[in-house]
């Protein structure tokens, strides 16, 4: 297996799995870090800041700070101030989409007009926030959406997630929304800039294949499944377009590359 340069992570299923610790998760997150290899958390979830993802992480035992970490929402918000730079945004969504718009200079707007509606998952969404939204998109916004995940684990099993949220609008507007997050490139394109390597040095490692593992394959970008979460090895080895490799757990990868170096 090649040594990358520079590694990007799923969380969910792959660093951990609800308030468990993933097995090898926490060892390979202090192997890279002792060998001072860069890594980042690629991550769907735009309701939460960078620091929030890096403070319930640092509470797991990972090393990681909000410089370790990329969201949806900060993809989202790229992908706008490049499209339109200071553009009228009108939001659903939590304090991470929120304040990701507000630092890429673009303004949060409440109302019918807008040059953007942009809809991340919301716990407190209602009837009044859907049709505010649909009336904006059908008045000429852009529609994007943080991500497609139709589903979110919880405790207390799969709850709706923003995919399903999203579909309300679609089926509202007819009108398809621009995805940003896994796995889509938007979001891999942010976490390149930010690890500042080329993707041939890269490796994205996750659990899932439909999001991680694709979000790699259509990014250009090696990929290495893990066998601790949703998708299983036979499963995504009978794929089309396999992962580059895959393992049991991240315990594997340090021992093979502790092995090469003997």
């Amino acid at each position: 297996m090649k040594k990358y340069k520079g590694y990007l992570l799923d969380l969910d299923g792959t660093m951990y799995a609800g308030t468990q610790v993933t097995e090898g998760a926490k060892e390979f997150i202090d192997y890279l870090y002792e060998e001072r290899l860069p890594y980042l958390f690629v991550t769907n979830n735009a309701s939460k800041t960078p620091d929030e993802v890096a403070e319930k992480l640092t509470g797991m035992g990972f090393p990681c700070t909000a410089d370790n970490v990329v969201t949806s929402a900060m993809a989202t918000a790229m992908f706008i101030a490049e499209e339109q730079p200071g553009a009228d945004v009108h939001c659903i969504g939590g304090k991470g989409i929120r304040q990701a718009l507000t630092d890429a200079g673009l303004n949060i707007v409440d109302g019918e007009q807008a040059d953007y509606v942009v809809i991340g998952l919301d716990a407190d969404i209602n009837y009044d926030k859907y049709a505010t939204a649909a009336l904006a998109i059908r008045n000429g916004a852009k529609f994007i959406s943080t991500n497609p995940d139709r589903t979110l684990p919880s405790e207390r099993g799969l709850l709706p997630g923003n995919g399903a949220l999203t579909s309300v609008l679609t089926v509202a507007t007819d009108i398809e929304p621009i995805f940003i997050g896994k796995p889509e490139v938007h979001i891999m394109n942010k976490a390149v800039e930010m690890i500042g390597l080329p993707k041939e040095d890269l490796v994205m490692i996750g659990d899932l294949y439909m999001t991680d593992i694709m979000s790699g394959i259509n990014s250009g970008i090696d990929t290495l499944h893990v066998q601790t979460g949703v998708s299983t090895y036979d499963a995504v080895m009978a794929e089309e377009v396999p992962p580059s490799y895959s393992v049991r757990n991240l315990n594997d990868v340090i021992d093979i590359y502790k092995e090469e170096v003997k």
